[in-house]
């Protein structure tokens, strides 16, 4: 439950504690229907008219159905960040189906076994990809297509007009399923995750408790993918709690965001994982931008280097606030402005919040302040479980708890701090070396834009240290200059046994660092050495 002496409806105004998804839209288009709600692509609609698309799309939903609605079956959105995710998302909610949140770039061989997994009765799809889809789904059970888009069968004007003979009457309750979302299957096949209304919901407002907006005040850039967790609560949802605008960049570039908030007077800025906020460092335009109306600075999905907040701190006069979460419950702890903020740390743990630190071995004995070992958590806004696996929930459900395979400690000021990734550790010469705190060292350098550090098979240490480097364009950085800094700041175990300039690391569709794609890289390069 969450704490009733807690704000954790925002500022300024005291928001209903609302059951459902379809009930807080609902809301939002009851206060502020002629208040814009979303702009793309050089269009902007209002509440009242994307309740209406929604409605229209969701009665073609129901139609599907034989007019009883989805009735718990699966939606795939194979969507880009846009004006018809949102309407895609709240009609599939109407239609009691189940939003699956896919990442539309996908290759057919990656979307395949996600399709397969989820079982979809409908895929919604931009135009460009029904040929690619229909192909695939043929082997599939053929589920329904929609293309939704301007130049596709369906488009949003066309469904506002149908919106106005009303949507389903169809009952949503809070136990339903309100997303289904796969994790980042870095390792391994990804694993879908539930989330049912009621949990949801309690994400929802554990957002506000960590970065509290004012109603019908905001206006947002969100920047990740709305398939990922983050970008669902900060692109999709949380601007639906305070009806506020969500402007969505016509595409990722350091310019043309920079020039997005300014243009439209943003007050929340998406962020997310350090890669963005860094690029956006890079911007020619950013120290001539008028970032005036900016106030909200969130950062979530990958650790923020500490260099990197100072550095847009300097930028810019704000505060980065970083936050722990995961597609299997989030947010987990943030830093905040009223409750405290710590460079290097995750913040806090949002109170309704039980967060554990436990020993590696066998993740059962709870470890004292300042201690590090596996990071648990359980609290309202936690998944309802892996789709399909339940036999296998122990790996990562052991004892109401969700085990986060993330390494950490809580301080004595009860900032969550947090080593490394468990499957990232290092092990050199019977020593554990935390990658984060070796990039953490190289990216104090100036002439470092991102630092990118993994383990390889050593005969003699057990494994040694590589680092990958990406320089800053007008700045030169030498490897001599590297380990120098590394002997001042580090102990002898934790210094890279070799580096790598490379132009830019390579990121995963959620931009965290891909580790995987770093140990390939690596091995490549050693083949290509032993054949030389």
């Amino acid at each position: 439950m969450l704490p009733t002496d807690l704000p954790f409806h925002g500022a300024g105004e005291v928001r209903p504690d609302f059951p459902d998804v379809v009930s807080m839209f609902d809301y939002a288009v009851a206060n502020a229907a002629d208040a814009p709600a979303l702009t793309h692509l050089g269009r902007t609609i209002t509440y009242g008219e994307e309740a209406l698309a929604a409605a229209g799309l969701a009665q073609r939903l129901a139609n599907i159905g034989a007019g009883k609605g989805i009735e718990g079956r699966t939606v795939a959105l194979l969507l880009p960040n846009s004006i018809e995710y949102h309407v895609a998302y709240f009609a599939t909610l109407m239609a009691r189906g189940v939003p699956t949140l896919l990442n539309p770039l996908y290759p057919p061989t990656q979307l395949e076994p996600l399709l397969r997994d989820s079982e979809p009765r409908v895929l919604i799809c931009e135009p460009s990809q029904r040929s690619t889809l229909i192909e695939l789904t043929v082997r599939m059970g053929k589920p329904d297509i929609l293309d939704l888009g301007d130049s596709g069968a369906i488009d949003v004007h066309a469904l506002i007009k149908e919106g106005t003979a009303g949507r389903p009457n169809l009952d949503v309750s809070p136990d339903l399923p309100a997303a289904l979302l796969y994790t980042g299957g870095t390792t391994g096949i990804p694993k879908g995750v539930e989330h049912s209304h009621a949990a949801i919901m309690a994400a929802v407002r554990c957002m506000e408790w960590g970065w509290p907006t004012r109603a019908r005040e905001e206006v947002w850039l969100p920047i990740t993918p709305m398939f990922h967790i983050y970008g669902l609560l900060m692109g999709v949802l949380n601007p639906v709690y305070g009806c506020g605008h969500v402007v969505v960049p016509e595409r990722f570039s350091p310019e043309i965001i920079v020039k997005a908030l300014a243009d439209h007077r943003i007050t929340i800025f998406g962020g997310g994982p350090p890669s963005i906020y860094a690029a956006v460092l890079s911007a020619s335009n950013l120290a001539s931008a008028d970032l005036s109306a900016l106030r909200v600075c969130p950062a979530g999905a990958a650790p923020l280097p500490v260099e990197l907040i100072e550095r847009w701190h300097r930028a810019t006069g704000l505060h980065i606030y970083e936050g722990l979460g995961m597609t299997e419950m989030s947010p987990i702890a943030v830093n905040t402005e009223t409750y405290g903020r710590k460079a290097g740390s995750v913040g806090k743990p949002v109170p309704c919040n039980t967060v554990q630190i436990v020993d590696l071995e066998n993740g059962t004995q709870v470890l004292p302040t300042g201690v590090p070992g596996e990071i648990r958590v359980t609290g309202p806004q936690a998944m309802k479980g892996y789709r399909g696996r339940a036999a296998k929930a122990g790996e990562g459900l052991r004892n109401g708890f969700i085990y986060t395979g993330d390494i950490g400690y809580l301080d004595e000021d009860g900032f969550l701090v947090i080593s490394d990734r468990k499957k990232n550790v290092i092990l050199v010469k019977g020593f554990n070396v935390f990658p984060r705190e070796v990039e953490e060292v190289l990216n104090t350098h100036p002439g470092v834009v991102a630092a990118g550090v993994i383990g390889i098979a050593d005969d003699r240490d057990g494994e040694r240290i590589l680092a990958f480097v990406t320089p800053q364009n007008d700045t030169s950085v030498s490897e001599p200059e590297l380990r120098a800094l590394c002997a001042k700041l580090l102990v002898p175990y934790k210094h890279p046994r070799e580096y790598r300039f490379i132009t830019e690391l390579p990121l995963t569709a959620a931009k965290k660092l891909d580790r995987i794609r770093l140990r390939e890289m690596s091995e490549h390069a050693m083949r290509g050495a032993s054949r030389s």
